[in-house]
This record gives structure tokens, C-alpha cells and sequence, in this order.
């Protein structure tokens, strides 16, 4: 699916609209996702599977769609986004296909990573999206490289680099940010403050004033927004994304939001109490834009065709994925770095 572009005179209403048609694709995709790795597809009433058709870590971005829809929303086919290891939200919000998405959580061979990549390493160079990563602010790094790479060859690409509150206390945290800093690079740097690093609470664990705090120590304006409501979110975006392109050098946005599951998958999170939980669905992002877009006229029956959409649009790319073809065997001995040994014949 292409990255969704706005037209400037579309009313505030369907802005939100199609801000909402992001997120909810994202939701059902996890929702699925989340299912199938369980060992069967309940959410849309097929009939379960023996076993789990999702192998491996699924860290799942469940409550967090606010963060890649209100940003991606700003984003051209052409710019680069890196990602984290809970990067379905991201891929999807940039244009990469749900079909093809799904294919590789398979770990089928149509994947966009032929399924080498899993859930966990997901990327869709088709769209600029250069790779969710295991390693926790291992991104970060790699952002800045294709900025760095975007303002030599003058392409006039900018990066949205996605990390969690968790990557802000590692080392390429800083190294990052001051290698944009110094060398004035397209880059928005977006913390997806869930709170959470694993299973322990990142305030527990973080000293000083935070993650904008330490932005703003290396001279990069930083805004910290509530990261469920995705109009504060794409209005945030929307301006540091305009900065950045007229050549304002690195952005920071800091995103509060929440990560409503647990670390993985298989998590039951009972490190958390289950009213600060159920607080936090409070705020569920696609409850309050809903709730906004009924404010702003919006039939209902609107929303539900979008949520409809959605799902059926899942329930496809789950049936694509489950008959699609596993890799070839001699496939392992591709994509793989040959050191002139041949060792690889």
C-alpha cells in the first residue's frame, strides 16, 4: 500500500480520518499477529491452528499506533525511517504491504525479507524502511548514517529515527545525536516513550530530566507530546518535519504513550499492576480519536467501515500468508556476507 499523503485543503475532519484509518490497520494487524503467534487466528473467527504460525519474539505495538501514524503521516516514499525491534506499526505507517508484512512473520519465502527477517528485523527498502533491529538503540546509528548519506548526495531525504525510552540511557544515544548536531542532518529523532524498558519501569532507571532534557543538552529542539493522541502527535511532526526539510538540522519528538501488552507476545506483564493498565486504555489512541472525530461530525457508521476495512484487509493478508511458499533450502546461502573464503560454495 502506498504511504498515505494528505492533501493540504482536506478538512481537519478527514485529516483525522485518515490518521485513523492508519491506526486502525496497525491494531489489527498486531491483533493478528498476536493471535496467530498463539497458535490459531480467534480474532477474526477462522478456525484456530494447531500450532503457533509465528515464531520467535513478536513484540507487538498494540496502544502505540498513534506515534507511527502521526508521524509517517509527514513522511515521502522516498525518506528513510528506522525502526525498533517492536516495528510493526512503523513499517506499515511508512507503506509497506500488510500481505507482504505478514508473509514474512511467516517466515515465508513472498516475505519482504524473503522470511529471514521475522518480525523482530523487519524491512521494506521499497518504502525507505530500513529495518527494525533487535538491538536496543542499534538504529540509532543507523539513522544517522543515511541522514549523513541523504545531505551528501543531495537527495533531500530526511530520516524519522523510532526508539524507545529504554535506548535514551545506551551509548549510541549520544553519539547519535551529536553526530547530527555537528553535522546538521535531516534527521527526526522520535522517542516512543512506553515507559516500559522490558520489564522494568524506565523511571526507575533513568536519571535526570529525561529524554527531551537530554536532547536539548546537545542544542536539538525537543517537544514532548502526548503520544495517544495522534493530533498532537501529526501537528508536532508536521513542524519539525517542515524545519528539518528547510534545513533546520536534527528534530526531537518525545512521545508519551503506553505499551498496553507485555514485552513479547507471550508476556502476561504481571510486573504491572492491572489498574495502572486499565488507566492507561483510558487514553487508548483510536478511543480518542474516535471520540474527536464524532466531536467534528463524522457518522459513526464511518468508522466502523474504516475499522471493517481494516480487518478484512488482515484477514487477506493472512490467508496470503498462510498459503505462501516457505523458502528454498538453498536459499540460506544468500544475503549472506561472502568473505572470499568460499565458504559459502
Amino acid at each position: 500500500m502506498p504511504v498515505i499523503t494528505f492533501p493540504v485543503n482536506s478538512s481537519p475532519a478527514e485529516h483525522l480520518l485518515d490518521l485513523y484509518r492508519t491506526m486502525a490497520r496497525i491494531r489489527a494487524f498486531e491483533n493478528a499477529a498476536e493471535e496467530t503467534s498463539r497458535g490459531g487466528v480467534a480474532v477474526f473467527g477462522s478456525t484456530a491452528d494447531a500450532v503457533a504460525l509465528v515464531r520467535g519474539p513478536l513484540h507487538l505495538s498494540t496502544g502505540q499506533e498513534a506515534v507511527a501514524a502521526g508521524v509517517c503521516a509527514h513522511l515521502e516514499r522516498g525518506d528513510y525511517l528506522t525502526s525498533t525491534h517492536r516495528g510493526h506499526g512503523h513499517t506499515l505507517a511508512k507503506g509497506a504491504d500488510t500481505a507482504a508484512m505478514m508473509c514474512e512473520l511467516f517466515g515465508r519465502a513472498t516475505g519482504t525479507n524473503h522470511g529471514k527477517g521475522g518480525s523482530m528485523h523487519i524491512a521494506d527498502f521499497s518504502v525507505g524502511m530500513l529495518g527494525a533491529n533487535g538491538v536496543v538503540a542499534a538504529g540509532i546509528p543507523i539513522a544517522v548514517g543515511a541522514a549523513h548519506s541523504a545531505k551528501i548526495r543531495g537527495s533531500g531525504a530526511i530520516v524519522a529515527c523510532f526508539f524507545g525510552d529504554g535506548a535514551i540511557n545506551r551509548g549510541p544515544f549520544l553519539e547519535g545525536l551529536n553526530w547530527a548536531k555537528i553535522f546538521n542532518l535531516p534527521v527526526l529523532f522520535v522517542c516512543e516513550d512506553n515507559r516500559y524498558s522490558a520489564t522494568t519501569a524506565t523511571d526507575a532507571m533513568t536519571g535526570g530530566a529525561g529524554a527531551a532534557a537530554r536532547a536539548r543538552g546537545m542544542d536539538i529542539p525537543a517537544e514532548t507530546v502526548d503520544g495517544n493522541d495522534v493530533r498532537a502527535v501529526d501537528h508536532a511532526a508536521r513542524d519539525m518535519v517542515a524545519r528539518i526539510r528547510a534545513g533546520g538540522g536534527p528534530q526531537f519528538l518525545h512521545a508519551l504513550t503506553y505499551r498496553v501488552k507485555g514485552h513479547v507476545s507471550v508476556d502476561p506483564a504481571t510486573y504491572r499492576e492491572q489498574g495502572e493498565v486499565d488507566r492507561a486504555l483510558e487514553s487508548d489512541p483510536l478511543q480518542l480519536a474516535a471520540a474527536r472525530l464524532d466531536a467534528l461530525g463524522v457518522d459513526a457508521a464511518r468508522i466502523a467501515e474504516v475499522d471493517a476495512a481494516a480487518r478484512a484487509e488482515i484477514e487477506t493478508a493472512l490467508a496470503v500468508a498462510r498459503a505462501a511458499p516457505w523458502p528454498q533450502a538453498a536459499a540460506a546461502y544468500t544475503d549472506v556476507q561472502d568473505t572470499g573464503a568460499g565458504q559459502w560454495h
